[in-house]
């Protein structure tokens, strides 16, 4: 779907007004809760914002990346949990489906993704290969002309609301990403259960923990790609689901911009705006400089995306570079409220628990930079 600059506006300013209206009131306590209400997410349903870049054909809304990208940013200062499930559809769980699946898998999984009215989860992570997809040791067999799985995965988001799991299977770990496959399963399989992960850190409404696999029979419809096809499908969808998290972190860090902006003018110290001060002035006008930075890298990386191009160092870039920045911005909008930023009564203080999550998923920050680095360095060739 190809919008305007009035177009792109508009949906923004629906997003935003959605998030103000009814997200915000409610996000303090069903943070402290560990759960998204599901009315939350039926209106979000019925306003279409679950469709994000899938095509119109499959029930989606096929924004551009852009769009895409400003979408989540705008939710994200208010819950950037929310921005996650926004983009699970066009990335870690629908991307996959939408250009390997089958067109009954697509009828079945996709098109009630797309339209919100059934969710997933991406069983990647491993509890021994963490980012290194390849190195996974969930196990398949072929067998009586299906498969049976064998393993678990850790730190799958959904595991509350996801009615079906696209995960990967190894035929032979030593073949690494040459012998994965990838497979939808439903939720209610024989053989598969759920671990959730409580009182964590950050990420607190997004129900997350361990998908164990036991002998989970699954027939030839549940394979999503070729046979050893696995890494491929895994891989597709890695630059939009970096590209939502870079846009997430830009959301949340001007949420601790825009308190941090708020409680300078309000709060009153011997008789003067602490806003007033040349120190807390510095602390904002790099918080601006750094976020206006990041949000320039998020549009430069969707950009990249809508010419088609794979965009590799581009969503490391963003990635990295918006999550270290809302990180930084969280600990200073805490140090600008003092003592209230400690305080669940002030959104910052939840930013600040979140903000050193985003420098862990999607591939820690660490890998991001290594990536960077190799692909500068490879020969001009190797990079196409």
């Amino acid at each position: 779907m190809t919008l305007t600059d009035t177009d792109r506006e508009q949906l923004v300013a629906l997003v935003r007004d959605f998030a103000a209206g009814e997200v915000a009131p409610r996000v303090r306590d069903y943070d402290r809760d560990e759960h998204i209400p599901i009315e939350i997410l039926q209106k979000m349903a019925e306003l279409g914002f679950f469709g994000g870049t899938i095509a119109e054909e499959w029930g989606g809304a096929a924004l551009d990346h852009r769009t895409f990208a400003a979408v989540i940013e705008e939710i994200s200062r208010v819950d950037h949990c929310l921005g996650v499930l926004l983009s699970m559809p066009s990335a870690l769980v629908g991307g996959g489906i939408e250009r390997f699946g089958t067109d009954e898998q697509k009828e079945r999984w996709l098109r009630p993704l797309a339209q919100g009215t059934i969710f997933g989860g991406a069983g990647v992570t491993e509890p021994q290969s963490g980012s290194d997809v390849a190195g996974l040791r969930t196990t398949y067999v072929e067998d009586g002309g299906g498969y049976v799985l064998r393993g678990a995965k850790t730190w799958i988001s959904n595991l509350d609301i996801a009615s079906f799991f696209v995960t990967f299977a190894t035929h032979d770990p030593s073949l690494r990403q040459a012998g994965i496959t990838a497979f939808i399963v439903p939720r209610d399989t024989p053989g598969v259960s759920v671990h959730p992960f409580k009182n964590k850190m950050g990420f607190r409404p997004m129900c997350s923990g361990e998908l164990v696999l036991d002998e989970v029979r699954l027939g030839q419809e549940a394979r999503l790609g070729d046979i050893g096809g696995g890494f491929a499908v895994a891989m597709t969808a890695v630059e939009k689901g970096r590209l939502s998290v870079a846009a997430r972190a830009v959301g949340a860090a001007q949420s601790c911009l825009d308190a941090s902006v708020k409680y300078a003018r309000e709060r009153v110290v011997r008789n003067k705006a602490i806003g007033e001060h040349q120190m807390i002035q510095k602390k904002i006008a790099d918080m601006a400089t750094e976020i206006r930075a990041a949000r320039l890298l998020v549009q430069d990386c969707a950009d990249a995306l809508d010419r088609g191009e794979r965009a590799r160092q581009e969503t490391s870039m963003a990635k990295m570079y918006a999550s270290d920045v809302f990180q930084r911005a969280a600990t200073e909008a805490v140090q600008i409220h003092g003592a209230y930023g400690i305080s669940d009564e002030f959104p910052v203080g939840r930013a600040y628990r979140d903000a050193k999550v985003f420098q862990i998923v999607e591939g820690a920050n660490e890998i991001h930079r290594t990536l960077i680095a190799r692909d500068l360095l490879s020969p001009r060739e190797a990079r196409a």
